[in-house]
């Protein structure tokens, strides 16, 4: 098993980058930073590479999806992973929500570009050569339904509407080909770099541990999963429905 997962560096990414590792798989992990990349594959380990990629620029996509079919010979598995939450427009966001018009024309394109055009033009560059190659899985990383209308979620919560769209056109355009294309979303707030420093305890206590991304993405990527395709999958139900994973 070939993986890319995309903004892998900490997160859900890294957890499911390490858990596909732990699986028997080899994975590039991406990130804008080649410091981080190349980090985070070393403490990952030896199935683990790293790649610097800004996901929100195409030339570096094409480039980076080239490098790593050169170095593997193909992907079996894309993880459209990568984004910026609401820290970065709004430090204090659980506690000091601000209204849309506050938020800067810079920080909603930073958070769009990264999570919307990063997940398009990912699976723009991967899915031509999985469909070349006869088959290949794409997993789309997204969020509960109830965040993309939260009061002051502007702009992750759009994002995450926009990105779930853009998986069921995806989807649909992929449907009756090799190519199997499903949604995963952690079914909560997880205990990521994203949520803010300032919560209370009470509320960092009930937060998902990343790891709960394990279980659901090595079942996609396995034959268990093959004809698997057009699914939105809440980590928190698989992990109640098969807690032998």
């Amino acid at each position: 098993m070939r993986a890319l997962v995309t903004g892998a560096t900490s997160g859900l990414g890294r957890a499911m980058a390490e858990a596909l590792v732990t699986a028997g798989a080899r994975v590039v992990v991406t990130s804008r930073d080649p410091d981080r990349a190349a980090a985070a594959a070393r403490e990952i380990g030896a199935g683990a590479r790293g790649l610097a990629m800004d996901v929100r620029d195409a030339d570096a996509v094409d480039a980076g999806v080239a490098k790593i079919y050169n170095e593997l010979g193909g992907l079996d598995l894309l993880v459209a992973n990568a984004g910026i939450g609401m820290r970065t427009v709004n430090p204090h966001f659980l506690t000091e929500p601000r209204p849309f018009f506050s938020v800067t024309p810079a920080g909603f394109r930073d958070v769009v570009d990264t999570k919307v055009a990063g997940t398009f033009l990912a699976v723009r560059a991967v899915v031509p050569r999985m469909l070349a190659a006869g088959g290949g899985r794409v997993v789309v990383i997204s969020m509960n339904t109830a965040t993309m209308s939260r009061r002051g979620f502007v702009p992750y919560g759009p994002a995450g509407a926009a990105v779930e769209a853009l998986a069921g056109v995806m989807a649909e355009d992929l449907a009756g080909t090799s190519v199997r294309l499903n949604v995963l979303l952690p079914g909560g707030a997880t205990a990521t770099g994203m949520i803010p420093e300032d919560v209370s305890d009470e509320v960092r206590g009930r937060l998902l541990d990343p790891a709960i991304m394990g279980p659901p993405i090595v079942w996609l990527a396995s034959r268990a999963a093959s004809d698997v395709h057009g699914q939105r999958i809440d980590a928190s139900r698989f992990a109640r429905e098969h807690p032998e994973r």
